[in-house]
């Protein structure tokens, strides 16, 4: 898990090839005007969801991971309390791994609670299990998914 600023983003464009196209997206001057839903960037390799959800408590949510996809989670508006626990502790999966929506939820606890405010972004890798969308009121934010392996 990686947080930070999105005016340091440069920092991290050579970590993936997708990276770079991520993080252009996510400067774009029009980000906030985008509707929700799908954005392509470069088709299946790189695309954002653009959300406007509801704050959920830390009881009502559950930690997920993703093994074709990197999450790049940027929040434009509103304030993001997000949980992290890394996949290899998490010992109450709820369910099998979807394939067709890249998701798995388990049941376990995170071990660290980051606040991440707006023009903050926070980078999960499939080792990450993480806990979004924790707040009160509106989080308006994006989420790039970036192809692990390139593809």
């Amino acid at each position: 898990m990686i947080i930070d600023a999105l005016q340091n983003s440069d920092r991290y464009a050579a970590m993936h090839p997708g990276f770079t196209k991520a993080f252009a997206f996510l400067r774009r001057p029009d980000l906030k005007d985008l509707v929700a839903g799908r954005h392509e960037i470069d088709g299946d390799r790189v695309f954002a969801i653009v959300a406007k959800d509801a704050g959920r408590s830390r009881d009502s949510a559950q930690l997920e991971t993703h093994e074709k996809y990197i999450d790049i989670q940027l929040v434009l508006a509103g304030h993001d309390d997000m949980g992290w626990r890394p996949q290899t502790m998490c010992r109450v999966p709820t369910g099998a791994h979807d394939p067709e929506n890249d998701i798995r939820f388990f049941a376990d606890q995170p071990l660290v609670w980051q606040p991440v405010g707006a023009g903050m972004f926070a980078i999960f890798f499939p080792e990450d299990a993480h806990q979004p969308l924790i707040g009160e009121g509106t989080i308006h934010k994006v989420v790039v998914k970036v192809a692990v392996d390139g593809r």
